[in-house]
């Protein structure tokens, strides 16, 4: 890395990232696997909050996947502000962004599309976060390219009113009048009608819900573009958290008539955590980027700046089944506990990897 690169990174993004990518990769089985075991009030309400709600509610964990797509967006002003300034015809920038999209759809389609399986029968098109990611960060670099700030907010709101518009009275052939109902929106429709037998094959959807995944990384970049600012830095969180704020009450607003339903990625959905992703970055760049408190950050920057890498090998190896080779004596005390603690094993051997790599300045980028 370029001592460039080092100087306009905040700390606090990175170390961000990773707080997501440690809830992707460990927090969800973790809990999971200790509320079997105990079978507690407690154990329960983590195992819970880990898991998303059957449909409508909003879990903690269904912030995990809008802040990974926020987070893309927020680091677009950092590296696209000068090369737009500096070249000469913009397009020349396409092949870069069109080559990052492919990228994350292949790593989509090999982590959730069982394109590893070989068998077409099995084939996913459109069904994992990293394609979602693919498709944000696409009209985001795109908008961020051509569009004026005020184009861009325009832009952000026409997704969230079409979107819910589209859900709200697009007619869905056979069904009548579109409910925000699983089976009855016609973002489930389209999907099926689209990508046929090699669609995701369940709740969730991604063709039409690409609007909601543009918008969330929009807001992304429009905080990425707060923090580039020349505010003072804690104006600057503060303006982010009171953004958060506002996205949160209007999103709570939205609730009551166009309730939130992450697996379709509904416009209140995306207020709603968009909201809670400002909230997040100001409360983390304040402390690291403005108060000075870094230290602690270490163990998550280690994740963070190496996430695509930690998420595509947690999806594609089965760390905790590796460790359970190494750790198999304790299963006979540890009892019900044991995947639990295999989870904590296999977690460590991951981040051993991530920390030498990160030791060694070994950083895959896409």
């Amino acid at each position: 890395m370029s001592n460039s690169t080092k100087n306009t990174r905040l700390l606090s993004i990175d170390v961000l990232r990773g707080f997501d990518m440690l809830m992707i990769i460990f927090a969800d089985r973790f809990f999971a696997y200790l509320n079997e075991a105990s079978q507690t009030e407690m154990s329960n309400f983590f195992a819970t909050q880990f898991e998303h709600p059957e449909w409508f509610g909003f879990h903690f964990y269904d912030i995990i996947m809008p802040l990974f797509l926020f987070l893309v967006g927020v680091v677009i002003p950092f590296s696209m502000e000068r090369r737009v300034k500096e070249i000469d015809v913009k397009t020349k920038l396409y092949p870069h962004i069109f080559k990052r999209f492919i990228i994350l759809f292949i790593l989509g389609w090999i982590v959730q599309g069982n394109l590893l399986a070989l068998d077409i029968n099995q084939f996913k098109i459109f069904s994992n976060t990293l394609q979602a990611i693919a498709v944000g960060y696409l009209f985001s670099c795109v908008a961020y390219i051509h569009l004026s700030k005020k184009a861009r907010y325009i832009l952000f709101a026409a997704c969230l009113l079409v979107y819910g518009l589209l859900l709200e009275f697009a007619n869905v052939p056979g069904i009548g009048n579109s409910e925000l109902l699983p089976d009855k929106n016609i973002a489930l429709y389209i999907d099926h009608y689209v990508f046929g037998r090699f669609d995701d094959g369940y709740q969730y959807t991604w063709l039409l819900s690409g609007l909601g995944f543009i918008a969330t990384t929009l807001s992304g970049l429009f905080a990425g573009e707060m923090l580039r600012s020349k505010l003072p830095r804690e104006k600057t969180a503060r303006n982010i958290l009171l953004v958060g704020i506002g996205f949160i009450i209007v999103g709570l607003i939205l609730n009551t008539f166009h309730p939130s339903v992450k697996k379709i990625w509904n416009s209140t959905f995306v207020l709603l955590s968009s909201g809670l992703c400002f909230a997040l970055l100001a409360v983390f760049y304040w402390i690291i980027d403005v108060k000075g408190f870094t230290k602690w950050g270490f163990f998550l920057k280690v994740i963070g700046i190496n996430a695509i890498t930690a998420y595509v090998l947690s999806h594609v190896i089965n760390f905790p089944e590796i460790a359970k080779f190494i750790l198999f004596g304790f299963e006979q005390y540890l009892g019900n506990y044991y995947n639990a603690f295999a989870t904590v094993g296999g977690f460590g051997i991951l981040y051993l990897l991530l920390w030498y790599m990160n030791k060694n300045q070994t950083y895959i980028k896409i």
